[in-house]
């Protein structure tokens, strides 16, 4: 009876992170990050966008078991934030988009939710219904987060059939002081 009970008890631990999810990992990766501030930069963008002329701060604000909130700078623009929710073992990503009056954009909350669940490191999020009514030639967007523990956070987005990909990368070594709120998230 005793060696029963002693060979239930070891194997607890190995049953309980087998039923950890990806997601799950993934979420607990970020959420690590929690109350930290980090410099980025561009690893690739179109010729169009000017994002390389201006300093790049995510932060990552608030996490909880549901959603955790980065608002994403780009100079003093600080329109930008982007939401994770959790949603069963997947994980949804909306863009929220403010003025600096703290209003909507009228382009905000677009985004999907995550295909894959099997990496603990990346997670792609495939444009959703919203997103295609929202922003038409947005509706074959892939966005995808990939975080390497100890290493790096990056933000991706590839839009299917043209050659417009988007990349930015925040180094774990470059974390910086807390920036002020988000536009409407004061």
């Amino acid at each position: 009876m005793k060696k029963s009970v002693l060979f239930f008890f070891l194997f607890i631990p190995l049953f309980t992170n087998a039923q950890q999810s990806n997601a799950d990992f993934f979420w607990e990766n970020i959420s690590a990050l929690c109350g930290k501030a980090f410099i980025g930069e561009v690893v690739e963008a179109p010729a169009d966008d000017d994002f390389r002329n201006h300093e790049l701060v995510m932060h990552v604000l608030s996490c909880d078991e549901e959603v955790i909130n980065i608002p994403f700078f780009v100079g003093e623009n600080r329109s930008r934030t982007w939401i994770l929710t959790r949603a069963g073992d997947h994980i949804q990503l909306k863009h929220d988009h403010r003025k600096e009056d703290g209003t909507d954009d009228e382009l905000t909350m677009y985004g999907g939710t995550s295909v894959n669940t099997v990496s603990a490191t990346l997670q792609t999020f495939p444009a959703d219904q919203e997103t295609a009514d929202l922003i038409p030639a947005a509706a074959s967007n892939i966005w995808w987060i990939e975080i390497v523990p100890g290493e790096y956070y990056t933000y991706n987005l590839r839009r299917i059939g043209t050659d417009r990909y988007f990349s930015i990368r925040f180094s774990f070594e470059d974390e910086t002081e807390i920036p002020p709120p988000a536009w409407g998230w004061e």
